[in-house]
């Protein structure tokens, strides 16, 4: 019996958090590290067969996601450790892009609401440290990769190897 190759429904990872949290970061890496992932340029809502596509969004984008395809959609929320390492990052991250106070203000002042909505999204991210961080959603993405209604072609299987029952 000839067997074709296994398929896998592609699935849309989201990265949502407030500003400073690391989402950015953590996106670049994986994005370098992964040739099935391409980051979503457009307001498409259907992943390209057999691959991932990765969503830097809100919580406002994520919802409408997850009423459109829910069986597609892998939501992390990345929290900061605290609000004074978020206000520090801000700050940091002030001085390479120019912005000034008030915009930074703008964005620590964002943070309470965009954190309340950290309990709609399937995991939470801690990012104390990125490296660390980055392998948390590495391992997030390889498992809803492997998740049983994500492949085409594993019932055929199954019942191949259950046909000996008969």
């Amino acid at each position: 019996m000839s067997s074709k190759p296994l398929s896998r429904r592609g699935l849309m990872l989201v990265l949502s958090s407030p500003s400073g949290a690391g989402k950015t970061t953590i996106s670049r890496a994986l994005l370098e590290g992964d040739d099935n992932l391409s980051l979503s340029v457009s307001a498409t809502t259907r992943p390209p067969r057999g691959r991932d596509v990765l969503f830097d969004i809100d919580w406002q984008g994520t919802q409408q996601l997850r009423q459109k395809m829910p069986q597609d959609l892998v939501s992390v929320f990345v929290l900061p450790p605290s609000l004074a390492a978020l206000d520090s990052r801000l700050k940091s991250r002030q001085i390479m892009t120019g912005e000034t106070d008030e915009q930074v203000a703008y964005r620590l002042s964002k943070a309470p609401g965009e954190v309340s909505h950290w309990a709609e999204y399937d995991f939470i991210i801690v990012n104390e440290n990125i490296e660390e961080s980055v392998k948390q959603v590495r391992a997030i993405l390889a498992s809803e990769r492997l998740r049983r209604e994500r492949w085409k072609g594993i019932d055929k299987i199954v019942a191949d190897i259950r046909s000996i029952e008969s």
